[in-house]
């Protein structure tokens, strides 16, 4: 991995920091009169519930992504199983039409004590003892009680695909219901400016705030071009996405959260990224920032919550937050954890 620049807060700045969004956190709520937080306050908290949000966005698309893959894990599971049912019934009705036959001519075979036996495993060591039974019934019976044995084993596995699937179930609405309160709040927060300020909100980037990041020494950090044609095809689509909104838990085509709208552009690249930007981190190989090109992956933030794709000159295009357009950003707009090539 490539060595990149990092930047981190001091435990006071961090202090200090957590005093202004409980300030006003209790302005919002109503601890004090409104008016009393400053604006800038109010848009700090405001940041902080967007990026909590972003957290529990990337939580609840991972959790999504599991429940599908095991949906469709079941679905397969169950379709196998019945056909390994349908087996096991034309086995038997082989060997009951076998014993049937040989029991019209003058004897029972020891296979219709296998039809009816609760434990056929115990049935078939008994009767490799037998004189009467044949080579084709030993065989038929042996097959059984393989397709018995597997398909025993194929229902506890789906049993147990069915129990995560429902855990995972119960985790997307968690992480929903999380995602859905930090975005009311901060709605209620915004409420709270004057048309002016709310509308400059929407405007601005996030590089002007407190995480905004000095990239001055980067001064090679322009136009360079993409590594590879599936780069150039994805950056492409990403800007081809300029405009459409960001919609929490979407990839696309008409909305996008930060993630989804790196999956959908690199799909367009025949590539399938990871659906989530903790997972994309690692979906290629580390560059340094001062070598980024673009269709790099730019994560942000030490949990790697935010992504946004390098499209050169110092941009990256991303999904910012709710109520704003996928757009152009300054690289440096956050704190950059990582640059990723797919």
């Amino acid at each position: 991995m490539g060595s990149h620049r990092r930047f981190a807060s001091s435990a006071f700045d961090r202090g200090a920091a957590a005093l202004c969004v409980l300030s006003a956190t209790a302005a919002a709520l109503g601890a004090v009169p409104a008016h009393a937080a400053p604006h800038t306050d109010t848009r700090a908290e405001v940041d902080r519930l967007y990026q909590e949000a972003e957290q529990a966005t990337q939580a609840f698309d991972k959790a999504r992504e599991r429940a599908g893959t095991l949906r469709r894990e079941v679905r397969d599971a169950q379709d196998h199983i019945a056909r390994q049912q349908q087996r096991i019934n034309t086995l038997r009705e082989q060997l009951g039409s076998l014993a049937g036959a040989q029991y019209r001519a003058g004897g029972i075979d020891p296979a219709v004590a296998l039809l009816f036996s609760d434990d056929p495993d115990d049935y078939l060591d008994k009767a490799s003892t037998l004189d009467r039974i044949t080579s084709q019934q030993a065989g038929q019976l042996r097959e059984l009680r393989s397709a018995l044995r597997e398909l025993a084993q194929e229902r506890a596995e789906t049993a147990g695909k069915l129990a995560e699937l429902e855990s995972s179930r119960k985790a997307v609405a968690a992480h929903k219901r999380t995602v859905e309160k930090k975005l009311t709040t901060a709605q209620k927060l915004l409420n709270t400016l004057p048309a002016a300020e709310r509308a400059a909100f929407g405007r601005a980037s996030r590089s002007d705030g407190p995480g905004r990041m000095d990239l001055s020494y980067l001064s090679d950090l322009t136009g360079a071009a993409a590594p590879g044609a599936r780069a150039a095809a994805a950056v492409a689509a990403a800007r081809s996405a300029l405009g459409r909104p960001y919609v929490w838990g979407a990839s696309g085509p008409s909305g996008f959260d930060c993630s989804g709208l790196m999956q959908w552009s690199y799909a367009h690249a025949g590539i399938r990224l990871p659906r989530t930007s903790q997972e994309q981190r690692f979906a290629g190989r580390h560059v340094p920032l001062s070598q980024a090109r673009p269709g790099d992956l730019v994560i942000y933030s030490s949990d790697a919550s935010h992504v946004g794709m390098y499209v050169g000159n110092g941009q990256v295009i991303h999904a910012p937050y709710p109520g704003a357009a996928v757009r152009y950003d300054p690289v440096g707009m956050m704190p950059i954890s990582s640059v990723t090539r797919p």
